[in-house]
């Protein structure tokens, strides 16, 4: 028997690098990756490089590539993991199902909740269609009929996939990739020297909000609050501090709000060179959400050692509890949402300490991406034929 599986991984929708360096840990991994117009299929080159071949941008062309990938691969895969439950997991399932390899859909979002986002939020580039949404419903559906195991990020997501048809024993909660306790922790350095390492203002509460512009993250109800905290702190406004790809977006939302000159927008950084030295220092991480699968920015903010505001949605649920793990607010409440941000920079030191130190067992209980990982190899070696 070979001291190492082989594992062909499709990935429909885009992934996080330290996704494909997880399971290289415990799998020789080959990955497909549909090319993402105007955007990156893995989230930053691996390193050292992975195995990884691009398809085609159309999900209908790549759910073709997808099947032609696994059969006429040189080396057969003992197992195959797809991202999501669409048109490429359907091939996948098809493949699995005619040479008898064991097919695993891994759930990070519910599609079908994301896609109606758009009906919420106004992005012209992302319009509501229902010849697009009925059939992610109907591929969910189909999918389900297969004998594939799922994986899914959050126990929210399990009942997404339960609500499909899929038999719930079939379903597996595994956080991949969870958060390394090693790389992202506490500060060991002052924290005002640390903003002035990374050129933030010291002066005033810095909010933190790491999440791409989407209809599904609901930007709009964050800058709306915000706004809110700087008319009632005239004097010593907070900052609100966002890195990611579409920073600028989000920097023409603020301008269109008159608060600009409080936002600091920058492009993503490394997510694990750069970024815990962000967590480290800000005084707020604020996860705004119209859905979320699950949410790794607050895990890795209270690894850091920073308080979280957060929606009440999906798996966001599970992991910041009003007064145990954070603060929470219902979706798309803008008065709420300032009332918890100011409620969390006003916290006495002890209350915000003994809600991140909860936080902070709840990641090495159930969130350590060494032990997901881990889980996650010997849930796979079950089905190993």
């Amino acid at each position: 028997m070979k001291d190492r599986k082989d594992l062909s991984f499709i990935v429909e929708s885009g992934a996080d690098v330290r996704m494909i360096e997880g399971i290289r840990k415990h799998f020789e991994l080959r990955v497909l990756a549909r090319r993402i117009v105007g955007g990156v299929e893995i989230s930053r080159p691996p390193n050292p490089p992975a195995d990884i071949q691009v398809g085609p941008p159309s999900r209908l062309g790549f759910a073709r590539a997808t099947r032609d990938y696994l059969k006429k691969s040189e080396l057969p895969a003992d197992f195959v993991l797809a991202q999501s439950y669409g048109m490429a997991a359907y091939a996948a399932n098809q493949y699995g199902k005619r040479n008898g390899v064991p097919v695993f859909l891994l759930v990070c979002n519910s599609v079908e909740a994301y896609y109606r986002s758009r009906r919420k939020a106004n992005y012209p580039e992302k319009p509501f269609r229902w010849r697009e949404y009925l059939p992610i419903l109907l591929m969910a559906r189909v999918n389900a009929r297969f004998p594939c195991r799922y994986i899914a990020l959050s126990e929210s997501l399990k009942s997404t996939i339960v609500s499909h048809g899929a038999n719930p024993d079939r379903v597996e909660v595994i956080p991949l990739y969870g958060v390394d306790t090693e790389i992202f922790q506490p500060a060991t350095k002052d924290k005002v020297e640390l903003k002035k390492s990374l050129n933030l203002p010291t002066q005033g509460s810095v909010i933190f909000f790491s999440s791409r512009l989407s209809p599904e993250k609901d930007a709009e109800t964050l800058l709306e609050a915000f706004r809110l905290m700087i008319q009632n702190s005239p004097e010593n406004p907070p900052w609100l501090l966002t890195l990611s790809g579409g920073y600028r977006a989000v920097l023409d939302k603020a301008r269109k709000l008159g608060i600009e000159d409080q936002v600091i927008a920058k492009d993503a950084v490394h997510p694990t060179e750069t970024l815990p030295a962000f967590y480290q220092c800000v005084d707020l991480c604020v996860q705004a959400s119209r859905e979320e699968g699950l949410g790794f920015s607050p895990l890795e903010a209270l690894a850091c050692g920073c308080p979280v505001v957060a929606a009440s949605v999906g798996g966001l649920t599970e992991t910041i509890r009003e007064g145990i793990t954070g603060w929470s607010y219902p979706v798309s409440d803008v008065a709420r949402l300032k009332s918890q941000m100011q409620s969390a920079l006003n916290a006495p030191k002890e209350e915000t300490q003994r809600l991140v130190s909860e936080g902070q067992k709840m990641i090495r209980d159930h969130y350590d991406s060494d032990a997901v990982f881990l889980r996650f190899k010997e849930h796979l070696m079950q089905y190993s034929v």
